[in-house]
């Protein structure tokens, strides 16, 4: 058979797709010896959050009108209406956010929300012109490299490295080189940041806004690991809206991500073109995640959730992780490791590393170990020297403690064995 050229880009190999059978191999039931998953993203097992699911579940079944709702009625496109009745409100009340319905709109997970918000924005214009994406800061998002319907749709800049610390350091937007040419049609950035557990600061994103406002362009902002849910986020920091913000929050890392369910809150005309996009791709999303979270949303409890329950878990298993590091590594040894200020990853810079982080992934997959190479998250560099992405790893901490620990112990020894 004989794919297009966009079937034979999407069809062959990428990191998300090889990101997505490590994890899926590694979690399968039959894995034996299941591997130390430091590398996918799937959010920790919460025993307090497990029991909410459980009593949402009893609930539904337990409404017969409710449990048809669910399972046996489209919603409309755009999502179930009194979930979006409910979140606007949360927004109102939470951070002062002038939204209603008509700024949000459902989506089948948040890795559709950005297909959908890319291809919008991005690719042939009707004057015969090229829309591109412009990410401020890299690394990003390994999800978002292959999205686009179109070949060199994105282009990203290079970050500014401070170093904090002994082996610490943070990434910054460097604003002197952030060039938004007349092609840029949107900005985007995540907060925090997937795969360092960067958090841009205020400061950066007060004037990213500003860009955005002067270009008439949008500034799309990936809420996955930050508020209002699931709140992974360990450094204060205000959320952002002006009339020029996407927003796109997911219920993945607040514990829900076989719901594939998320949703875009932004101006009413993106909210429409998205809600139109669902009816043209999937004709309505799916109801089950919306009907077990949207009680929540509507009593602000998803909010007490995710300050309560879920950030003290995963900022207690980022302490952990950073503890085995401290334990494990030599303290001669030339790394560094990014400033965890949220999400659920360590983001592990070698220095000067002779071996690319494939080649180091290649063999600590040998060892049992699965991590994420850098060189998946620098997407939008393609023309720029830039070494440094093949010198970093990402570790998740939110699998066992012990295994973490085990796995930062082999790496360690695959890495600096013989430092002396």
């Amino acid at each position: 058979m004989r794919f297009s050229e966009l079937g034979v880009r999407l069809a062959g190999e990428t990191g998300i797709n090889a990101l997505m059978v490590d994890l899926g191999e590694a979690l399968a039931v039959s894995a034996d010896p299941a591997p130390l998953m430091l590398g996918g993203g799937n959010p920790a097992h919460i025993p307090a959050m497990e029991t909410v699911w459980e009593e949402r579940m009893k609930e539904i079944i337990s409404d017969p009108a409710l449990l048809r709702r669910t399972l046996a009625i489209y919603d409309p496109p755009r999502g179930n209406p009194g979930c979006l009745e409910a979140l606007a409100g949360l927004l109102q009340r939470e951070f002062g956010w002038s939204v209603g319905p008509e700024n949000l709109a459902v989506t089948p997970g948040g890795q559709t929300a950005f297909f959908q918000l890319f291809n919008l924005f991005a690719g042939r214009t009707a004057d015969g012109g090229k829309g591109r994406i412009l990410f401020p800061l890299m690394p990003e998002y390994i999800g978002y490299a292959d999205q686009s319907l179109e070949r060199d749709t994105f282009t990203a800049l290079k970050p500014r490295i401070e170093i904090t610390g002994a082996h610490r350091f943070k990434y910054g937007i460097d604003f002197e080189n952030l060039n938004v040419t007349p092609d840029i049609r949107a900005l985007c950035v995540s907060r925090p940041t997937n795969p360092s557990g960067n958090v841009i600061t205020d400061a950066e994103m007060q004037r990213l806004a500003e860009l955005a406002a002067q270009h008439d362009i949008p500034l799309i902002i990936d809420n996955a690991y930050g508020w209002p849910f699931p709140g992974i986020l360990f450094d204060e920091v205000a959320p952002l809206w002006t009339e020029h913000t996407i927003h796109v929050m997911s219920l993945s890392k607040f514990g829900l991500p076989g719901t594939r369910t998320a949703f875009v809150v932004g101006p009413p005309e993106v909210a429409a073109a998205v809600a139109s996009m669902t009816a043209v791709t999937g004709l309505a999303n799916g109801n089950f995640g919306q009907s077990i979270a949207g009680p929540l949303i509507e009593s602000g409890e998803i909010t007490r959730l995710s300050r309560e329950v879920i950030r003290p878990f995963y900022l207690a298993k980022r302490d952990k992780a950073l503890a085995a590091i401290a334990e494990f590594f030599p303290n001669t040894a030339p790394y560094s490791i990014h400033e965890s200020g949220g999400a659920m990853f360590l983001w592990l810079w070698i220095k000067d590393s002779k071996r690319t982080s494939k080649e180091i992934y290649r063999t600590l997959k040998q060892r049992g170990v699965l991590v994420v190479p850098g060189e998946y998250f620098f997407f939008g560099l393609e023309d720029q020297d830039c070494p440094h992405r093949h010198e970093c790893l990402r570790l998740s901490f939110a699998m066992d403690d012990n295994n973490v620990r085990e796995g930062i112990r082999i790496i360690s020894d695959e890495l600096f064995g013989e430092w002396n």
